[in-house]
């Protein structure tokens, strides 16, 4: 396989360079700024203040075994919003114009069990950049041998059942990043064909002091303070990791892994045969573009083309940027894939893992 790829449908980059032109004088004849705006800050204080609220319940609220447990769930999820809402922004660049700000906000991804530094390689290098391209991007690889996601990985017996099991395993995607995925990949020499650069001294600290900080606060902290057993901790910890793990795995699937999304392969030169903006619409959808409360809660991922397209751009501006990027795409004749409602969207999922199970 190829180690290194390249885009050469040179005469198909006139989409991206219209589009973006299109999407600058929107802001400039606006006069706004591309990051956070004053919705965008609320936001940010209403999922901050609702984190520190669920997690001071748990821990000092009178409660009992089952009212803990659902806390703890609705914890779990608070995490994945803030994980989509603040964190991805920032560490894509796009929260704001300081880069002092993006850094602090950045640092909030610890408090939901992940590393940045990792993230930023796996996510914003390689996935941003080889998008649904097997054997390259390790995000279509949510559980190696169990889930089939592409029609280029052999099929085994097992994997008939895939559309049954797979979103359970969903629900183990956060506890992987806290407890195996991030030290995985930090100590791998390549994240799919990227080489991993090597790592400054900062950011060894970093990994275990902030995974250290974590186990701290959802583990040690509770065991200490909460008057229930410590197999209740433990379950409370599993739940809450297991929404998490649900919400953002089914955020990304529903956005690449639905049908009309494309697998494409290079060649044995190592190049695909098409530009990288009409290669980021041919594998991305979005799903639920007219709701405001998917919006909200998801941090614009809803509308995953926008955000593939102009990752450094804040997701609050998603809304008004997908009408330019959808008449675009139908000028050039390009897909612009959608699902009209999550409902929609899932059932499409579950669909495509049926047929690749086959």
């Amino acid at each position: 396989m190829p180690s290194t790829l390249k885009f050469t449908n040179a005469a198909r980059s006139t989409f991206f360079a219209t589009v973006r032109e299109r999407v600058d004088a929107y802001f400039q004849s606006r006069q706004l700024s591309r990051h956070a705006n004053g919705a965008m800050w609320a936001k940010t204080l209403f999922f901050l203040f609702s984190f520190v609220g669920l997690y001071s319940l748990i821990l000092f609220g009178s409660f009992g075994p089952w009212e803990l447990l659902g806390l703890a769930g609705l914890l779990g999820a608070c995490c994945a919003f803030i994980g989509f809402n603040i964190c991805h922004d920032a560490m894509h660049g796009g929260f704001s114009a300081n880069k002092r700000v993006n850094r602090v906000f950045s640092l909030l991804f610890n408090l939901i069990g992940a590393n940045p530094y990792v993230w930023t390689i796996t996510h914003n290098i390689v996935h941003h950049t080889y998008t649904n391209i097997p054997g390259h991007d390790e995000d279509i690889e949510v559980a190696p041998g169990l889930i089939r996601l592409c029609a280029e990985e052999p099929i085994r017996p097992w994997q008939r059942y895939q559309h049954l099991y797979a979103f359970p395993l969903y629900g183990l995607a956060s506890l992987s990043w806290v407890l195996r995925k991030d030290y995985l990949k930090f100590f791998k020499d390549r994240i799919g064909q990227h080489p991993t650069p090597a790592h400054p001294r900062k950011e060894y600290i970093n990994l275990f002091a902030y995974k250290a900080l974590y186990y701290l606060l959802f583990i040690v902290v509770p065991l200490l303070v909460l008057d229930v057993t410590w197999w209740q901790v433990a379950l409370g910890f599993l739940g809450m990791h297991f929404v998490e793990g649900l919400v953002l795995g089914l955020v990304f699937q529903l956005a690449h892994v639905v049908e009309g999304t494309a697998f494409p392969l290079p060649d044995e030169a190592g190049d695909v045969q098409e530009a990288w903006a009409v290669h980021q619409l041919q594998t991305t959808a979005n799903f639920s573009p007219n709701s405001a409360l998917v919006a909200f809660l998801c941090g614009g991922l809803n509308r995953q083309i926008e955000h593939h397209l102009f990752p450094r751009i804040c997701h609050i501006h998603y809304p008004a940027l997908s009408g330019i990027v959808r008449q675009t795409a139908l000028e050039f004749g390009l897909p612009y894939l959608e699902n009209p409602s999550f409902a929609g969207a899932l059932q499409s999922h579950y669909r495509m893992l049926r047929k690749l199970g086959r």
